[in-house]
C-alpha cells in the first residue's frame, strides 16, 4: 500500500515529524518499507503562461515561445515538446534554476534563437517517468508561483507492508485510523454527502449467489463527458499512491479504492444486455478483459454478466467490451461486497493480479459499500457532469458476515503482555480503534467494528492493547523460571538419533515438498486417492503426497542429472492419506523413507565394484529396528505393491504389524521417470515404533550351553523366518538360539525344494541339561515342522 504523507495528514496531523510517523507505522504493525520523495531536487522552477508559440525558423521539431511567469517582461525559450501551444500553463525552469541531477539552466541560443528558460516535463524534474512532453497545468494555476508549492512537492511517499488481516488498511481511512489510535487525538470524521437521484432510470440485478455476492450495488449515471480532464489534485494523488491516472471515471473508481479501500467498477451501460447477473460461470465460457487478454473462464468462478455474456471477473477484473470507452455517455457503477472465499486464488488461476483482487481476497468492510457509492457519484458528477439515478441496493443480509462479540478478561491481558495497563487506557484503545466497549469487573463485552473482521478471539485484542499503547513502553523484565527436570521415559529415543544412524551410514538428509507432481504420485500409488490442492502452486505441485518416494526419487533424477551417480538419501517428513474418519478427512503420518543406488562403495583400488542390492539396503533398515529394538519380532514378508519389483520387494512386520515397505524400484517406473541405474528404496511408519525397546538385566547362565544342527528339505515358497519363528515356539525357555546358517539347492534335492541348516542352541538357567532333554527339545522343533510345512529331516 503506496500513499503520500500528506494525504494521511489530510485525515490526522499529528505534530511530529516525517520519521516519527513512519515509526509508528511500523510499530503499529504497518511495516514501512520505503521512503521516497514525490520529486527530485530542483529550484527555480514557477507557473507560467505560453502567451505566444510559432515555429522555430531554423528546426522543424522546435517552437519559440513567448512565457509570461507573472513579472514585467516575457521571457522567450525555445521547446521542442509536441503539445507545446499557446494558452498552456507550464512549470518554467528560469535562469538560475537548478534541476535534478544538478543541471543548471542558464541563457543559451538553440538554433539562433535565444532561450531564457526551460518549460520542464515530469521526468525532468524528477516527478515521474513521463517524458512524452512539458506537464500540463490547469489554467486557474497562479503565474509565478513556485511549483514546488503548487504542486505540493516537499511531500513524501510511503510504502507499508499490509499483512493479510489488516485489510482495513488498504485505504488511507484505515491507516489514518490506526495514527489516531496510537496519538490519541481526533482524525477527520468521514463525511460523504448524499447524491440526490435526478432521474429515476434503474437496471435490473440479479444475484444467484447469494453467498459468494451478500450485497451488490448499481446506479446508473447518464450523459456524462467522459472525456472531462480528471483535477490535477487527484492525478497526484493517484500517482504518489503508485497509479496512473487513464480518464475521468476510472480515475474517480481508483481514488475511491485508495481512499476507502473499496474497489469500485464502471461499466457502460450500453453494452449491457437486460440487467446484471451475479453468477458462476458456466464451463468453457470466454472473456477479453480489459488488458486485451482473452481468457477461458471454470465454473468456480464468480463473474458479473448479463442476460447474453460475461461482463466481468468479480473483484478482479472488468471485460474490454463493456469497459468506458472515449465514447461512453452513460455508465453503470458497480460497489459490492464479495465474500472472501469465492474470490480467493482466482486471479492467479489467470495469471492476475489486481488491486481489486487484492483487496477482495483479504475482505473489504461489508458496511462500506453505500458509502464508497456516493463518494464516487459525487467526484463523478463534479468532474463529468451527469443525470444520476437511484442505487439499486440488493442485498442478503444473512449472508454478510457477523461483526464479533468478544470477552476481554483482566488476567488475560496482564498474563500475555506482562503489564497491568490501566483499565480506562485500554478502553480508551479499543474504542479508539472503533470497537463497541462495555466494562464491568475487570471484564470488558467488545463489539469488533465492521471493518475489523480480523478480530474474532480474545487474544486478538490483546495484541490490539499491546500495539496501540505501543510495544516500547512495555517495560523489559527478567524471566523468573523455575526449571524442573521431567523424567523422559528411557524408551523414547529422538528422531535425530536415527537420522545420525543413517548419517553414519552414508546417507544425507534431504527435505523435498509435501506437494508433489501427480503424474509421479499415480505411477507409485495408482490404487490410493490423493488430496488435490484448490490453489496449487503449479501443476507439478497440486497434489499432496502420499509417501516420501515421489520426491526423493525426483531428487535423485535431479543428482543424477548432474553426473552424481552413486547416491544414497533419507528424509523423515509427514504424508497425507484422505481418511473420513478423521479430523479434517486427513490422515497424517509421520514417516522415514530412503533411497539408493548406484555402487556399493565409493570408487577405491582396494573396494570391489559392484552395486547396491536388496540385501544391503536390508541391512540398513534392519540397523534402525536393532538401535530401536525391535530384532526378535521383525519380519520381512512377500510385498505384492505395485511402485516396487514383486520379486525383489518386501512388506516390513513387527508383532504382525505392517510398518513400511522396502525393495527395488519397479522397472517399468525407473523407466518413466528416466532413472539411470536400479533403484531401491523403504519407508517406515515411525508412528507406530515411536519408542525403543528398553533391555531387562537377565541373570546370565552358570551352565554350559549346547548346540545342535539339523537340516530339513522343504518347500521353495516357505520363508526361512517362518521357520525360525516355529522353532522358537516349539522349543520353549530352554532354546535360546535358533539361526540359519546354511541354504542349499542342487543334486538330491527337487527343483521346487531347498534345503535349510538350522542351528539350535539350548540352555537352561538352574542345571546342566541331559542329552535327554536336548534331544527332547529337538525332536519338538522337527516334529513341528513336519505338521506345519511337512518338512523332511535331511540324513
Amino acid at each position: 500500500m503506496k500513499f503520500s504523507e500528506s494525504w494521511l495528514r489530510e485525515w490526522i496531523n499529528p505534530e511530529i515529524s516525517s520519521e516519527t510517523l513512519t515509526d509508528q507505522l511500523t510499530m503499529a504493525g504497518l511495516e514501512v518499507d520505503g521512503v521516497e520523495k514525490v520529486a527530485g531536487d530542483f529550484t527555480g522552477v514557477v507557473v507560467g503562461k505560453v502567451v505566444e508559440c510559432m515555429q522555430h525558423p531554423n528546426a522543424d521539431k522546435l517552437r519559440v515561445t513567448k512565457v509570461d511567469i507573472g513579472k514585467s517582461e516575457l521571457l522567450n525559450i525555445v521547446c521542442g515538446a509536441p503539445n507545446c501551444r499557446q494558452g498552456l500553463m507550464v512549470a518554467c525552469a528560469t535562469i538560475g534554476a537548478v534541476l535534478p541531477g544538478d543541471f543548471k539552466i542558464k541563457a543559451a541560443k538553440l538554433r539562433g534563437e535565444p532561450s531564457e528558460g526551460m518549460l520542464c516535463s515530469y521526468s525532468e524534474l524528477g516527478i515521474s517517468d513521463d517524458h512524452n512532453g512539458i506537464i500540463e497545468l490547469p489554467n486557474d494555476a497562479p503565474l509565478g508561483q513556485d511549483i514546488r508549492e503548487y504542486l505540493k512537492l516537499d511531500d513524501v511517499m510511503i510504502d507499508i507492508s499490509v499483512t493479510p488481516n489488516r485489510a482495513d488498511c488498504f485505504g488511507i481511512i484505515g491507516v489514518a485510523r490506526d495514527i489516531s489510535a496510537v496519538n490519541n487525538i481526533p482524525m477527520r470524521e468521514l463525511h460523504v454527502d448524499e447524491v440526490t437521484a435526478t432521474i429515476t432510470d434503474t437496471i435490473s440485478i440479479q444475484v444467484d449467489e447469494p453467498t459468494a455476492a451478500p450485497r451488490y450495488l448499481g446506479r446508473i449515471i447518464k450523459n456524462i463527458n467522459v472525456n472531462a480532464t480528471t483535477p490535477l489534485w487527484m492525478k497526484e494523488k493517484l500517482r504518489r499512491g503508485g497509479i496512473r491516472s487513464i480518464d475521468a471515471v476510472v480515475d474517480v473508481t481508483n481514488y475511491v479504492l485508495l481512499e476507502l479501500g473499496h474497489p469500485m467498477h464502471a461499466f457502460d451501460l450500453a453494452q449491457i444486455e437486460k440487467g446484471i447477473v451475479v453468477r458462476y460461470a458456466n464451463a468453457n465460457e470466454k472473456l477479453v478483459l480489459l488488458n486485451g487478454n482473452e481468457v477461458t473462464v471454470n465454473d468456480k468462478t464468480l463473474v458479473i454478466a448479463d442476460q447474453q455474456k460475461i461482463l466481468a471477473l468479480a473483484g478482479i477484473m472488468g471485460g474490454e467490451q463493456s469497459s468506458v470507452t472515449s465514447t461512453t455517455k452513460d455508465v453503470l457503477l458497480e460497489a459490492a461486497f464479495f465474500a472472501p472465499i469465492a474470490i480467493t486464488g482466482k486471479a492467479r488461476e489467470y495469471g492476475l493480479h489486481t488491486e481489486a483482487s487484492h483487496r477482495y481476497e483479504r475482505g473489504v468492510d461489508p458496511a462500506l459499500q453505500m458509502v464508497a457509492m456516493q463518494r464516487a457519484t459525487k467526484l463523478l458528477v463534479d468532474i463529468c457532469g451527469g443525470e444520476v439515478g437511484p442505487i439499486i441496493d440488493v442485498t442478503h443480509a444473512n449472508e454478510l458476515p457477523i461483526q464479533a462479540t468478544i470477552v476481554l478478561r483482566r488476567e488475560k491481558i496482564d498474563r500475555i503482555i506482562g503489564l497491568s495497563v490501566a483499565t480506562q487506557k485500554i478502553t480508551d484503545i479499543l474504542e479508539r480503534l472503533g470497537c463497541n466497549v462495555e466494562y464491568k469487573d475487570n471484564i470488558w463485552l467488545v463489539k469488533a467494528p465492521s471493518w475489523r473482521f480480523d478480530l474474532q478471539i480474545e487474544e486478538d485484542l490483546v495484541e490490539e492493547v499491546a500495539r496501540i499503547y505501543g510495544y516500547n513502553n512495555i517495560p523489559n523484565a527478567n524471566l523468573k523460571i523455575e526449571s524442573i527436570m521431567k523424567p523422559i521415559p528411557e524408551g523414547n529415543i529422538p528422531l535425530s538419533r536415527i537420522k545420525d544412524l543413517l548419517v553414519d551410514r552414508g546417507y544425507q538428509e534431504a527435505v523435498t515438498y509435501s506437494f508433489v507432481d501427480p503424474k509421479i504420485q499415480q505411477m507409485l500409488h495408482p490404487e490410493l486417492k490423493e488430496i488435490k490442492l484448490p490453489n496449487p502452486i503449479s501443476s507439478e505441485m497440486s497434489v499432496m503426497r502420499l509417501s516420501l518416494w515421489s520426491g526423493l526419487l525426483d531428487a535423485v533424477l535431479y543428482n543424477q542429472n548432474r553426473q552424481q551417480s552413486r547416491i544414497r538419501l533419507f528424509e523423515t517428513g509427514l504424508r497425507f492419506i484422505p481418511d473420513e474418519k478423521s479430523e479434517f478427512g486427513v490422515r497424517q503420518e509421520l514417516m522415514l523413507a530412503g533411497v539408493v543406488t548406484g555402487r556399493l562403495y565409493e570408487d577405491h583400488w582396494n573396494l570391489p565394484k559392484q552395486h547396491i542390492d536388496f540385501y544391503d539396503l536390508k541391512g540398513d533398515v534392519e540397523s534402525i529396528f536393532t538401535l530401536l529394538g525391535y530384532t526378535d519380532n521383525l519380519q520381512f514378508k512377500k510385498a505384492d505393491l505395485s511402485a516396487l519389483h514383486p520379486g525383489q520387494s518386501a512388506a516390513i512386520y513387527t508383532n504382525n504389524d505392517l510398518i513400511g515397505y522396502i525393495g527395488v524400484l519397479h522397472p517399468e517406473i525407473e523407466k518413466k521417470l528416466s532413472l539411470n541405474s536400479k533403484t531401491l528404496v523403504f519407508e517406515i511408519n515411525l508412528a507406530k515404533i515411536n519408542s525403543k525397546k528398553v533391555p531387562v538385566a537377565q541373570d546370565l547362565s552358570k551352565y554350559p550351553s549346547n548346540k545342535r544342527d539339523i537340516a530339513i528339505v522343504i518347500s521353495n515358497t516357505i520363508p526361512a523366518a517362518d521357520i525360525i519363528s516355529v522353532c522358537k515356539n516349539s522349543g520353549g525357555e530352554q532354546l535360546v538360539k535358533v539361526s540359519l546358517f546354511d541354504v542349499y539347492q542342487g543334486e538330491n534335492i527337487g527343483a521346487d525344494q531347498k534345503s535349510l541348516a538350522i542351528s539350535l542352541i539350548l540352555q537352561d538357567k538352574s542345571r546342566t541339561l541331559e542329552e535327554e532333554d536336548i534331544t527332547n527339545i529337538v525332536n519338538k522343533c522337527i516334529v513341528a515342522l513336519q505338521n506345519r510345512f511337512k518338512a523332511l529331516l535331511r540324513e
